[in-house]
């Protein structure tokens, strides 16, 4: 079970890699890449497709012409969320023989109109957005229609505008922060407080929307402004917001990402506070190796692979000439119980 191609070197660790990867055997990897008959259609593309993630140069009578071009314009990288995203749609796109170019915005690099400008003169087939200007409602949303006035499909994850004529795919974030307060008070605690970030972005609005219906349906709390903290959506930003929120005597924290929930950890213990023995957090995201903090977070896990699924289907439909209609599909996140969340405080009546 050896390759004689060249390109990948040669040993049977690079080929039992490209298996793993591609979930089949070495021998199907082998026969594949010396073009040997007896493998499937979609085994060989699950093998050229682990070929081309992991770096490695398709031997020559392997190699296909691109489809085209598609961009993939996402903010920085250091929030795991966001390469989380980045891998999942570059993945189903080079499944489907398309070759994406990655724009990560920075803290003073281009801006999101520069990336996409360089995209359309670059004749990319279409644009997806992950979490871009279309959810800061204070952003002006014509960018987006000159788009697609100049014939760009394009896709817009984790926001929402109505005056964008453009696909939309979101997570319902009314529903995770219902989850969040839900397993809060079921646990007992009823000074439940809310870390979020900048009031202008739309997921931020629909937590907020999400955290003051679950509190006055479950708890009868109608008041709850000073339980609703504003910072960056990082740690830094998550501590500042807990110390806030700690301040004013909560017992259980729900966070709008993880890192922000990792801050609020950190908060906890700069007072000599116990997660989960006298204050309960709770994240957002699921991020990759999330489930390994201390103590293991538990979060809202962000349904990454359904929403990419969708948005990459969405796109290849309006590339082939089936525009995608101004909608916004909306998937469920789920809840997962980890270590970071334990009993409130009892309340003697």
């Amino acid at each position: 079970m050896t390759y004689n191609g060249g390109p990948l070197g040669s040993g049977q660790a690079r080929l039992a890699d490209i298996a793993a990867h591609a979930g089949v055997s070495e021998a199907t990897v082998s026969r594949v890449l010396n073009g040997k008959p007896g493998v499937s259609a979609g085994t060989r593309q699950a093998v050229l497709t682990a070929l081309d993630l992991m770096g490695y140069e398709r031997p020559q009578r392997l190699r296909q012409r691109s489809n085209g071009l598609v961009g993939l314009v996402t903010p920085e990288l250091d929030n795991p969320i966001f390469p989380a995203f980045a891998q999942a749609i570059e993945k189903a796109l080079t499944q489907h023989g398309y070759t994406p170019l990655l724009c990560t915005r920075l803290p003073g690099g281009a801006a999101e109109d520069e990336f996409t400008e360089m995209l359309v003169e670059r004749g990319v087939s279409g644009i997806i957005f992950v979490s871009g200007l279309h959810a800061d409602v204070t952003a002006n949303q014509d960018r987006y229609t000159r788009l697609l006035g100049q014939g760009v499909p394009i896709v817009l994850l984790n926001g929402h505008s109505g005056d964008v004529q453009a696909p939309f795919i979101s997570p319902d974030d009314w529903a995770a922060a219902r989850l969040a307060v839900q397993h809060l008070v079921d646990l007992g605690h009823e000074r439940i407080g809310l870390a979020v970030g900048p009031s202008r972005f739309v997921p931020v609005i629909r937590k907020i929307e999400g955290y003051r219906r679950a509190m006055a349906q479950l708890l009868g709390a109608t008041e709850v402004d000073e339980l609703i903290s504003h910072s960056l959506f990082s740690v830094e930003g998550g501590q500042a917001a807990a110390s806030v929120l700690l301040e004013r005597g909560c017992t259980g924290i729900v966070c709008a990402s993880d890192l922000m929930a990792l801050g609020a950890i950190r908060a906890c213990r700069d007072r000599g506070l116990t997660v989960p023995g006298d204050v309960s957090i709770v994240g957002y995201d699921d991020s990759p190796l999330i489930a390994f903090t201390d103590p293991p977070l538990t979060t809202v896990r962000q349904p990454v692979q359904s929403m990419v699924a969708a948005a990459v289907h969405t796109l290849l439909e309006a590339i082939a000439g089936t525009p995608g209609q101004h909608s916004e599909l909306i998937f469920q996140p789920e809840f997962i119980v980890r270590g970071s969340t334990g009993s409130g405080p009892k309340i003697i009546r």
